[in-house]
């Protein structure tokens, strides 16, 4: 049986961050993203509020994703080891303010 195949969303606030990087990190990035599409159990399950998404290790840079419905990854934010995780629970944060507020 072929295994699912998953697609990458990336914001494109993300895109333009990968852009940004110095090209030997930008091309470990890019590695990890191509090594999720193959595996995306791979990466650290996230626990208490930020329970559902998941961490890929690139050195001291930090991939938030969880992995979607319709067999999509989706990029939440990539940023060092000590203040990603708060940046993610901000973005969490927004997600689930409802509309109008």
């Amino acid at each position: 049986m072929k295994p699912k195949a998953y697609k990458l969303r990336v914001p494109e606030e993300v895109v333009e961050l990968i852009r940004g990087m110095h090209p030997e990190l930008k091309k470990k990035v890019r590695t990890a993203l191509t090594s999720m599409l193959g595996d995306p159990y791979e990466g650290k399950v996230l626990k208490d509020e930020l329970e559902g998404l998941r961490s890929f290790r690139v050195r001291r840079i930090r991939i938030i994703y969880r992995i979607a419905k319709r067999n999509q990854i989706e990029i939440l934010a990539i940023g060092p080891r000590k203040s990603i995780y708060e940046e993610t629970y901000r973005i969490i944060s927004r997600e689930e303010r409802p509309l109008g507020r």
